[in-house]
């Protein structure tokens, strides 16, 4: 099921980072009361009330030079970071493609410092949608701020929501309010039930729509060296060796700061949403210019969705002769930039001479069906029971990790419980070792697999009857 996206959106500084903070229950945008923190967008998943939604941190829109040239006070007196004027039109790209890419948007306003120019833009902005808009004035952290608030009807909006993110009031009724906004829950109309549903991703002129045409045989999409071609998701259903296969090409992810405003406004939040559907992704990295930092961002989003993955090294025909002999050392490295990912498959391919593109999709589908794999229980308790003995964890405060039984609860990707003494004791190297000891049963290649510990009842019973006592 295809989640639905809510979008946060307002100037510098209203809070928007403290208030997605609160609605995901962890710190992951960063907060600062200096204007022009956040640019690139922030996705995580929410839930309210048994419904579960995207939601999109944005960076402040800024009221453009032209604007302030013509006399319109801009707001706030508060210094933008060093180089944040320089990316003005670069978030406000951004903020747009969110605001179009979103189901329900909440316009964040600072009551505090009341209305201004900026807030006036954003709602210009707003205007222009056909998205359920909620006005939010943010900070009315007492009766007198609430008061306040009331000069930001002048923004034309039905109504407005006061909140306040830092302390959680009035929070509650708006989530509330989000989730009626929301589009039904609807099974997105799914391909065949054996079909294998393929994303490519990559930076913007990787040659994905390269590969997609050399996939499909045809010219499916199109295909241009000028970066960020491709817009809109394309998916293509194929046949091979009688597995009904469904590529999606995507739009290129910019690195931080580069999106320029106008025309190109690339779809990450599309990217995002293909990623979320997935069962691999294919990540295209350029093999002249190498792995770079916004390719690693690509494969930690994949990671964190859980999704099995292979790396395509492409334009491996444009790299020197020479070069081309080190494969090897080329491959290590990307393994050592991608250390949080030691199982993926690396392959190295041209999609403008067809080097290697054969092996593309049977090594995606292998991977595939490594996703549904299954150990058995009784040797998955054995392997770990002898990882225990060869590898004992290190104590902590006189107490050791206990494993008392394994199974595996879930597939896609493969999910295993450990009924454990304490969960506390399980450091992050022992989970990762265990992983490994898991591996040398079932390799489960290009696939993550997870590791639940929870505490066993006897121990939980034990720790609560200490605490009657």
């Amino acid at each position: 099921m295809s989640k639905p996206y809510v979008a946060i959106v307002g100037r510098p500084n209203v809070g928007k980072s403290t208030f997605f903070n609160r609605l995901i229950g962890q710190r992951r945008a960063v907060v600062s009361d200096i204007p022009g923190t956040t640019r690139d967008r922030i996705i995580a998943e929410a839930e309210w009330n048994g419904r579960t939604f995207m939601l999109v941190d944005t960076g402040g829109i800024e009221v453009l030079p032209s604007t302030v040239e013509a006399g319109r006070r801009p707001g706030p007196e508060t210094p933008l970071l060093e180089d944040s004027a320089a990316f003005i039109p670069l978030i406000r790209a951004q903020a747009e493609q969110a605001i179009a890419e979103a189901d329900v948007v909440l316009f964040l306003t600072d009551a505090s410092t009341g209305l201004t120019a900026a807030d006036q833009e954003v709602a210009e902005l707003l205007r222009r949608t056909d998205k359920p808009v909620l006005l939010v004035a943010n900070k009315t952290d007492s009766d007198r701020r609430e008061q306040q608030a009331y000069e930001f009807y002048e923004l034309g909006f039905d109504e407005v929501h006061t909140i306040s993110a830092l302390h959680g009031r009035g929070v509650a009724d708006l989530l509330d309010l989000i989730v009626k906004l929301l589009p039904p829950e609807e099974l997105e109309p799914a391909p065949a039930e054996d079909a294998v549903r393929i994303a490519i991703l990559g930076r913007p002129n990787v040659g994905k729509s390269s590969l997609l045409n050399r996939l499909v045989g045809e010219e499916r999409a199109i295909v241009s060296p000028v970066a960020g071609t491709t817009r809109d998701m394309l998916d293509t259903e194929i046949l091979w060796e009688g597995q009904r296969v469904i590529l999606v090409d995507t739009a290129g992810i910019r690195r931080r700061g580069k999106i320029e405003a106008g025309v190109e406004k690339y779809s990450v939040l599309r990217a995002a949403k293909a990623t979320e559907r997935a069962d691999v992704a294919l990540l295209l990295i350029d093999a002249v210019e190498g792995i770079t930092a916004q390719d690693l961002h690509i494969a930690g989003l994949i990671a964190e969705q859980g999704v099995s993955a292979v790396v395509l090294v492409n334009k491996w025909d444009a790299v020197p002769p020479a070069a081309r002999r080190e494969t090897a050392e080329f491959e290590a490295q990307v393994r050592e930039d991608l250390k949080f990912m030691p199982y993926i498959p690396v392959l190295f391919i041209s999609a403008l001479t067809g080097l290697r593109v054969e092996r593309v999709l049977p090594t995606a589908l292998q991977v595939a069906a490594a996703r549904y794999e299954r150990i058995p229980t009784g040797e998955l308790n054995d392997t770990l029971q002898r990882a225990l003995v060869e590898h004992a964890p290190a104590s902590v405060q006189g107490r050791k990790l206990k494993i008392y039984y394994a199974s595996q609860v879930g597939v896609a990707p493969p999910t295993f419980a450990l009924s454990v003494n304490d969960p506390a004791l399980v450091h992050f190297s022992y989970q990762r070792y265990l992983e490994n000891r898991i591996r040398a049963i079932y390799a489960f290649p290009g696939t993550p697999i997870r590791l639940v510990f929870r505490a066993h009842k006897k121990e939980k019973d034990a720790r609560q009857g200490k605490r009657q006592r």
